[in-house]
C-alpha cells in the first residue's frame, strides 16, 4: 500500500511539475510554445493556417488583421519559437505607422509589459537610418502570466518582439514569440 501511495505521490508530482513548466511558457494564440514541431503544426492549422507548398513547414494565415506567413523552429526538436512574418511589403511610410500601431497595441495590452516608449519618431527616416547607420528597428514585449509566485527570471524567457525587414526599400515586420527555456544555450557546442 505503501509503494502505491508513494507511486501516486510521484505521478501527481509529475503532473503538476508538467502543468507548471507548460502554464508559464510563453503563448502564441493561446497554444504554448512548448512541444514538437508537428503537434504545433497541427494546433496551428487547428487555428486556421494552412500549409504553404512546397515548404517545410511554413504556413499562411491571417494573424492580427493582416495576411502572413508562420514558421515554427525548433532546438533538439522542441519548439522554442513562432516567427510571424507579414506576407505584404509597403513603403517607408506605412512601415512607420504599422511599427507604432504594434508598440501601441502590445503596450495597451494588459497581458505584455516593457520597458519604455519604442515608437518611431515620426520625422525619422527609416531608409537612411537602416542603409547609412545599419540601424534594427525593433521593439520588446514581455508576456505577464496569472502565475503566483512569476518571478522576473521567468519573464524574461517569455519574449515577444518584432522588427522591421527592408528588401530594397520594400519593408515588413516579423514578430517573434519565444519560449527562451527551449532555445539553445551552447549546449552542442
Amino acid at each position: 500500500m505503501k509503494k502505491l501511495f508513494l507511486l501516486f505521490l510521484v505521478l501527481l508530482t509529475c503532473v503538476v511539475s508538467y502543468g507548471q513548466e507548460v502554464s508559464s511558457v510563453t503563448r502564441f494564440l493561446g497554444i504554448p510554445i512548448d512541444g514538437t514541431k508537428a503537434e504545433m503544426i497541427s494546433k496551428l492549422k487547428d487555428k486556421g493556417f494552412t500549409s504553404v507548398p512546397g515548404t517545410d513547414g511554413m504556413l499562411e494565415g491571417e494573424f492580427n488583421g493582416k495576411d502572413v506567413y508562420v514558421i515554427v523552429q525548433t532546438n533538439n526538436r522542441k519548439v522554442w519559437r513562432i516567427a510571424v512574418m507579414d506576407k505584404n511589403k509597403c513603403d517607408e511610410a506605412q512601415i512607420k505607422i504599422n511599427f507604432n500601431n504594434l508598440c501601441s497595441q502590445f503596450e495597451n495590452n494588459s497581458k505584455y509589459f516593457s520597458f519604455g516608449d519604442q515608437t518611431i519618431p515620426e520625422n525619422e527616416n527609416i531608409n537612411y537610418e537602416m542603409i547609412v547607420n545599419n540601424k534594427r528597428y525593433e521593439a520588446s514585449f514581455y508576456q505577464k502570466l496569472n502565475v503566483e509566485g512569476d518571478s522576473t527570471n521567468g519573464i524574461s524567457n517569455r519574449l515577444v518582439w518584432f522588427m522591421i525587414n527592408d528588401n530594397y526599400g520594400e519593408y515588413s515586420i516579423s514578430l517573434f514569440y519565444e519560449n527562451r527555456y527551449n532555445m539553445a544555450n551552447g549546449e552542442d557546442l
